[in-house]
């Protein structure tokens, strides 16, 4: 949700749209520097979260942030931004930071991955009282992005030496985009075993549900409306009806605006989604 006019309008936007979880940005993602939060930021957040009852299940971090750049220059800014957001999150009360693993920038993918775990590792022996987690999102794998496949983020789990306070986001589009088929019942299972395999199932936290605009394997992140994209109608069904995922919040990053007879397509994609989670041939 967007936070233009001040953070708590992304907590009221959220409840007209329909939501229960909201995700938001806690700062402009666009610039490295940025003013403080005040005290009345913080109380009109919460005091908007207590009036809707809509609940800000993660913050996203800033799309400048890349701890696996190879200039330490920019490793040492995205590191400082990176903090920041962690602060952020913990005033709001914000359990979950959702952070791009970044990119290697011609490196290769193992150089990556070294640096983001050696980051996360330095943030939590530094912040060491922070109850909030960093959930490492998964990527289509553009350019020189590391996080396209899972075993990347689960190497960086496990270098990190802070392995209990990280978590998975799965990103639908992303997913789909890096080569995971889960068009069938049967390849959706496969999926999930592969999550469990590498990572567990109980660190999957977070869901960003998105159809995509291109074609599977194709590694081009570009979000679509639900049932307008390439990956199929079915394949949300199967997340949204796996009671193994009864308590995982999902959120849309879907194109925002209206459609053809003005109604806001954050409300058309939610209600097609509630409507696929109604159904009720449940996932065995």
């Amino acid at each position: 949700m967007s936070i233009a006019g001040g953070l708590e309008k992304a907590v009221y936007r959220g409840k007209e749209t329909g939501c229960q979880v909201i995700q938001i940005f806690t700062r402009d993602n666009t610039r490295w520097n940025v003013k403080k939060l005040s005290p009345q930021d913080v109380e009109s957040f919460l005091l908007a979260v207590g009036d809707t009852g809509v609940k800000p299940v993660a913050a996203h971090d800033s799309y400048l942030i890349n701890l696996a750049s190879n200039r330490s220059d920019i490793r040492e800014k995205s590191y400082k931004a990176l903090a920041d957001e962690m602060e952020r999150a913990a005033r709001l009360q914000i359990p979950y930071l959702v952070m791009h693993p970044g990119s290697h920038m011609g490196q290769g993918e193992e150089a990556g991955i070294a640096l983001v775990a050696q980051a996360l590792e330095r943030l939590y022996n530094e912040i060491k009282a922070s109850q909030v987690k960093i959930l490492l999102e998964t990527t289509a794998g553009q350019g020189t992005q590391i996080g396209y496949r899972l075993e990347h983020i689960a190497s960086i789990m496990k270098r990190s030496n802070v392995e209990e306070q990280l978590g998975l986001c799965i990103d639908t589009c992303h997913m789909f985009t890096a080569g995971y088929d889960f068009s069938t019942e049967e390849k959706y299972h496969q999926l999930m075993g592969v999550i469990e395999e590498n990572i567990g199932l109980e660190k999957l936290l977070l869901i960003h549900v998105n159809d995509s605009k291109k074609g599977l394997g194709s590694r081009v992140d570009r979000h679509e409306a639900i049932g307008k994209g390439r990956i199929g109608m079915d394949s949300f069904r199967y997340f949204l009806n796996d009671p193994r995922l009864k308590h995982t919040p999902f959120v849309l990053e879907t194109p925002k605006g209206l459609d053809e007879n003005g109604v806001d397509m954050d409300v058309i994609n939610l209600a097609t989604l509630r409507k696929l989670a109604d159904q009720e041939d449940e996932i065995p």
